[in-house]
């Protein structure tokens, strides 16, 4: 990594309230793992979870406190923060999330010498006093130009464009290499557990159990397809969560009212999404509501897969420049049916990555924290 830091060492404190999955929690784990391999000091603070162990095992320090649960108490965590904080003598503390953020701008009250705070807007938050909080950072990154349009909108008291630095996430470029294709003998024991996908070109859309994801809209689309003889297969990977059976088997009772029982499987979260990937024909991201990036368009055109998603937020900001090829306005089903059809009969080319790398990431924001720690004013 070709960042420069400060002859001595730093140490960052991230702020995340809890390491089981999402993207904010994978951006903290590769910033704190770029920080060991720079020769720093990395600690991650909050509740805990299933990350917990990577972060541990890649040199990082794990200290577990409840900053993100929605409960008055969580309030009265704020001096066991600031004790903590105190003991660290952290050069940075680094929020991302709003009631983590909170504790952290109280706990640093009163504290000698004063850490820098920094901030990152994973989302498109609803614009309130609540939210403004992830504005108080001496720096503000946002992880897209659709994020940061947001945030200068609904808040031009609040702060000056100055301090908002765009990092958009990364992906890496080695686990997700250019051209992979799945082993046969992978291939053939997934469809030999799923029959159901075998015979036809595979639709895959990734996405946790709720119905922002657009899970019902892909189903329309399968049926859609099969009305015009286009015989596709559906997965619908992520969806199954615990908590979400009542939506599952709303999604369910569609599948079979439809009649597509034998060309759609609903599954949780797997560790071989690559793979999945790789074998699709059409990866889908079709969220109703704008989100603030598009990890997994990244993914899968890096693994040159073809996407297809609404052009709308960090999304269609994606495509737009990416792979124009795959937006269609927001809940066209007419026009979603013809673009998928379109894309199935002949995708257009997808060069190899050259941006939105993981490397590309980690550098910008290791030289953001350089950048504070050394009193470099913003531009």
């Amino acid at each position: 990594m070709a960042t420069v830091f400060p002859s001595r060492t730093m140490t960052v404190v991230q702020l995340v309230p809890a390491l089981h999955s999402g993207g904010a929690e994978r951006s903290t784990l590769e910033i704190a793992k770029a920080l060991v391999q720079a020769g720093h000091r990395s600690i991650v603070i909050s509740a805990g979870g299933r990350l917990v162990a990577q972060l541990e095992a890649e040199g990082s320090r794990h200290i577990s406190l409840p900053i993100g649960k929605k409960a008055l108490s969580t309030l009265f965590l704020t001096g066991k923060l600031r004790r903590i904080l105190r003991e660290i003598q952290p050069d940075i503390v680094h929020a991302r999330s709003r009631l983590p953020g909170w504790l952290g701008w109280w706990a640093l009250r009163g504290l000698r010498p004063r850490p820098h705070f920094v901030t990152t807007v994973h989302g498109l938050n609803t614009p309130g006093r609540y939210s403004a909080i992830l504005l108080r950072g001496e720096r503000v990154i946002v992880v897209s130009q659709t994020l940061r349009d947001y945030v200068l909108r609904h808040y031009p008291r609040e702060i000056e464009a100055s301090r908002i630095s765009v990092i958009p996430r990364g992906i890496d470029t080695e686990a997700f290499p250019y051209g992979y294709r799945p082993d046969d003998n992978w291939q053939r024991s997934f469809l030999e557990q799923y029959p159901q996908l075998a015979g036809a070109p595979l639709l895959t859309l990734p996405g946790r159990g709720t119905r922002l994801k657009g899970h019902a809209d892909a189903i329309e689309l399968v049926g859609d397809l099969a009305q015009r003889s286009i015989d596709v297969r559906l997965l619908l990977l992520g969806a199954d969560e615990p908590g979400r059976e009542a939506y599952i088997e709303e999604l369910r009772q569609l599948v079979r009212a439809r009649g597509l029982d034998d060309k759609v499987v609903i599954l949780p979260a797997r560790s071989d999404i690559r793979d999945i990937y790789a074998m699709s024909a059409l990866v889908l991201q079709l969220s109703r509501r704008p989100e603030s990036f598009g990890r997994t368009v990244v993914e899968a055109l890096a693994l040159c897969r073809p996407v297809m998603g609404y052009a709308h937020g960090g999304v269609g900001e994606l495509l737009a420049e990416l792979y124009p090829a795959g937006r269609v306005p927001l809940g066209d089903r007419e026009k979603l049916v013809e673009r998928a059809a379109e894309l199935l009969r002949f995708a257009p080319p997808i060069p190899p990555p050259r941006s939105y790398r993981l490397v590309d990431m980690q550098t910008s924001t290791l030289a953001l924290y350089a950048d504070v720690v050394e009193g470099v004013p913003t531009a």
